[in-house]
């Protein structure tokens, strides 16, 4: 048996083998560099160390589509090199036999063994799924590969060559390389502030013993989930109706396989009753081997707080059932209730016994 992250891009699925994945966290604030290989769209810090990232659309030889908060960087490590890759949502942990694993496919010629070739290093299925697996070893070697290309391609231009490539670099001064062009104020701070995470030591935040929390958002109201008991998130096309059900059942998901209710908690939370369209948000919560999926109006961020920076629930949000709140916090110049969902989900009266 081998053992791969499965991860998401666009509607294609892919695969890393476990050993060399070091560490998953949301996107962050990433640097262009001008002069990199086209799939490198830029660089992080890493906690005092330079991390290359790349966008496997670009690499496959896409255009790269919009990007989103809600996308990931994996960080592989292979042989004291790494790098990162933007997934757009990082799935499971799944176990594949050595024997089930295709390595070669009809369409494949013998003289196809260029590096976009071994980018690829099999292929398996997961019920109605494929899912490709990558070759790390090409991922982190074909990059560096392609800028010593393109180092030693412009040393190698004439006079006539290099004025041409002058020429059309001024007529293209207006394209220079921006990561996430579209992205509002709003996101630019969560990114920035993502990125100034991403830098601090490891030292630091034992210390301080940090609480890992997701931000999530339900109608106006902006709510931090422990993302101790988050398993994962999701979007949802199709969900079926159970029926003789109370108004917070919304209904049941097919998750790989595995049947999940989801539970809308703004009415246990006095919120407003919010009108929702497919697809739709979901985050799944694993509490004491009790699976559901709580639906939210949208997943900003996943974020470190400081203890000390939580106080009491404050007169502004009074208006929501202050019962189901651990405390608050100031999130993006707003108030954030941080949810004990783990008392909403057993106590709160949304488990359903009775038999239909």
């Amino acid at each position: 048996m081998q053992t791969y992250l499965t991860f998401n891009l666009g509607q294609s699925t892919y695969g890393l083998e476990t050993e060399v994945v070091e560490e998953i966290f949301f996107l962050p604030e990433i640097t262009p560099i001008l002069d990199a290989p086209r799939e490198i769209v830029g660089l992080i810090n890493l906690r005092g160390k330079i991390l290359p990232i790349i966008d496997l659309y670009l690499r496959f030889g896409y255009h790269s589509p919009e990007y989103s908060l809600t996308d990931s960087i994996i960080v592989i490590h292979w042989q004291n090199r790494r790098i990162g890759i933007i997934a757009n949502q990082v799935c499971e942990v799944r176990q594949f036999p050595t024997a089930e694993i295709a390595t070669h496919l009809a369409y494949e010629r013998d003289e196809e063994t260029g590096a976009e070739l071994s980018l690829k290093k099999g292929i398996a299925k997961i019920e109605e799924k494929i899912i490709v697996l990558l070759n790390p070893e090409s991922l982190v070697l074909t990059a560096k590969q392609n800028s010593d290309r393109d180092s030693e391609g412009i040393l190698n231009l004439d006079i006539n060559e290099l004025e041409e490539l002058k020429g059309e670099t001024e007529q293209n001064l207006q394209s220079i390389r921006i990561f996430y062009d579209h992205a509002t104020r709003e996101e630019r701070q969560i990114l920035k502030e993502r990125m100034l995470a991403l830098m601090q030591q490891n030292e630091l935040i034992d210390k301080h013993r940090f609480v890992p929390l997701t931000a999530v958002r339900l109608g106006k109201e902006t709510f931090g989930i422990d993302l101790k008991i988050v398993r994962e998130f999701t979007e949802v096309v199709k969900i079926t109706p159970v029926p003789c059900c109370p108004p917070h059942i919304v209904g049941n998901i097919n998750l790989r396989g595995e049947i999940i209710t989801l539970i809308d908690i703004c009415n246990l939370l006095e919120l407003p009753w919010i009108e929702r369209s497919l697809p739709t948000q979901v985050v799944i919560v694993d509490i004491d081997g009790l699976i559901a999926g709580v639906v939210v109006d949208e997943v900003f961020d996943v974020l470190l707080l400081d203890p000390a920076e939580i106080s009491s629930v404050p007169t502004a949000i009074q208006a929501i059932d202050d019962e189901y709140l651990q405390g608050a916090t100031i999130y993006q110049e707003k108030m954030l209730g941080l949810l004990n969902l783990t008392k909403i989900v057993t106590q709160g009266g949304l488990v359903v016994d009775e038999a239909i």
